[in-house]
């Protein structure tokens, strides 16, 4: 499984693979022309109460991962329609956050690197 990540505000690029964007808002500022996004799967983002509590503080970090990673336990559909489009080729998950080491997208990809292939 290839999976990469890059937030929406950098140019789509030729390795990018199958781009998904990963959160429940569009990125401000992005137009989906440039954006070049293949599917937009909301559902596989935090919860809204979940985003809007951790507000990317760094200092809520560890517990907002484990929050999240339990929230993508229950719900394992969302999950298994994403390992569907990794066995196929390459994934970009596309973010919109400035903190790019505080990102639900990286912690999505730890979840989703710790699966069965």
């Amino acid at each position: 499984m290839v999976i990469l990540l890059k937030r929406a505000y950098e140019p789509p690029g030729p390795d990018d693979g199958f781009r998904i964007l990963v959160d429940r808002l569009w990125p401000r500022g992005v137009s989906k022309d440039a954006a070049r996004i293949d599917w937009w799967f909301k559902e596989i983002a935090p919860s809204t109460p979940l985003r809007k509590w951790f507000g990317h503080d760094p200092l809520k970090w560890d517990e907002f991962r484990e929050r999240y990673c339990q929230e993508l336990d229950q719900n394992p559909a969302a999950v298994g329609q994403l390992v569907d489009h990794l066995r196929r080729g390459p994934v970009t998950l596309v973010y919109g956050a400035k903190d790019t080491e505080h990102s639900h997208a990286l912690v999505l990809k730890a979840y989703l690197e710790t699966l069965p292939h």
